[in-house]
């Protein structure tokens, strides 16, 4: 995270709802969570859902990959 650009709580949750959303459009967080979760919460959930995304096998990955929509 850089402190001298620090993200805001929605730069945060769009994050976290791009890693999350596997493609879908469709919001699957509430933004009004914003209200209870701190930029701190945040950016921790941010930081899990990357450790996780980096660490997803190559056969998970293709797995992943055929509910990937083209359009």
């Amino acid at each position: 995270m850089n402190e001298k650009n620090p993200q805001t709580k929605e730069a945060l949750l769009a994050d976290i709802e791009h890693l999350i959303s596997y493609g879908r459009t469709d919001p699957t967080i509430n933004p009004d969570l914003l209200a209870y979760l701190s930029t701190r919460d945040l950016e921790n959930i941010k930081a899990k859902l990357l450790e996780r995304v980096n660490t997803l096998s190559d056969e998970d990955k293709a797995w992943l990959e055929q509910f990937k929509r083209y359009e």
